[in-house]
């Protein structure tokens, strides 16, 4: 079974907070600990009220100290958000703390609108997403002979660091530089058939990997029938739509589809259909198709799945249904899956 792997951004409801949400993302991830999820993602955003992970190392910490053998990180640190040291220092401490247990993905934007990382204290100048990446993965490798700054926890520990990405950039990068990659098609899926070709075709081998290692995100929604699925989606509909016109709220509840539909202007229709066109939403055979489909078409090495869903219990069960659905896929949508490396 391709490996299947969680995407958390501690999604804070109306009329909810973020200490509830933080409680039911290690609810999750205890449940997908016990379904055999690989790993458990958490997602750094920031001055957004709907993403309680905003202090992402310390919300791994939360998770893997409540787990035992998941695997734990993040999807993503936003790099420019912060200098390569510190985060080789965070990550160093929770490798020390879970040892073989804990993922980087780094990303390129900052998560947040211009004002905000402004605030952030980083400078929103010139691009060196590259270079801190060269960088951080230095911190991570045995220290050299005169090197007078070291991470301390980090140095020599190896964690494995991905590239996240949502354009080509972050596919020509991973494959230069000879790291996994995943690619954010659960929110930006314009690109995702070019950045898997380039990804796939630069690739280089490197000590960290001799084969490319392509993650792909995907939204599921996953219910007993696909009206009441359908229903549950549209609560990450209106925050998508939210987004778009700037108007920030916690996660909404769910509404009826054909009025949530009813009110979108073709514009507003189109591009709702265009962001979220990766995401599989339905009854358990719905899902079945769905994920089939998107594995066939993009032949990842990994999949990992968001679920935007307002009710905590119907996210729970959402990735229930997903796990059953994994093992009972067509032997044929796998068919063009290189072997699985086990870091």
């Amino acid at each position: 079974m391709i490996p299947i792997s969680v995407l958390d951004l501690s999604p804070i409801t109306q009329g909810g907070s973020a200490e509830r949400s933080l409680k039911n993302t290690l609810d999750l991830a205890r449940h997908a600990e016990r379904w055999g999820y690989r790993r458990y993602w958490l997602a750094e955003h920031h001055n957004i009220p709907a993403v309680a992970s905003a202090a992402t190392s310390i919300v791994i910490a939360h998770v893997a100290g409540g787990t035992s053998t998941i695997r734990v990180g993040a999807g993503g640190i936003m790099l420019p958000n912060h200098s390569p040291l510190v985060i080789a220092e965070q990550f160093g401490t929770l490798e020390s703390l879970f040892s073989g247990r804990i993922d980087l993905g780094v990303g390129r934007a900052p998560g947040t609108d211009p004002i905000t990382a402004m605030a952030l204290r980083r400078s929103t100048g010139a691009d060196t997403f590259p270079q801190d990446v060269v960088e951080l993965l230095a911190y991570f490798s045995e220290p050299v002979r005169g090197q007078k700054v070291k991470a301390v926890p980090g140095a020599g520990l190896n964690i494995p660091v991905w590239i996240l990405g949502s354009s080509l950039f972050g596919a020509q990068l991973a494959a230069e530089l000879g790291l996994p990659y995943a690619f954010a098609s659960h929110f930006a899926p314009a690109q995702m058939m070019p950045a898997i070709q380039i990804y796939r075709s630069m690739f280089r081998p490197s000590e960290y990997l001799d084969r490319s290692r392509l993650m792909m995100g995907l939204n599921v929604v996953a219910a007993d029938s696909d009206d009441e699925a359908q229903r549950l989606f549209t609560s990450h509909q209106q925050m998508s739509l939210g987004l778009r016109r700037g108007e920030l709220g916690p996660l909404p509840p769910p509404v009826d589809p054909n009025h949530f539909q009813a009110g979108l202007t073709p514009i507003e229709r189109a591009e709702l259909q265009d962001r979220l066109s990766a995401a599989v939403v339905g009854a358990p055979d719905t899902v079945r198709a769905g994920v089939a489909d998107f594995i066939r078409r993009t032949s990842p090495d990994e999949l990992i799945v968001a679920g935007q869903i307002f009710d905590h219990s119907a996210r729970v069960y959402s990735y229930e249904i997903l796990k059953e659905v994994m093992l009972r896929l067509p032997r044929e949508a796998q068919s063009e899956i290189q072997p699985v490396l086990e870091s």
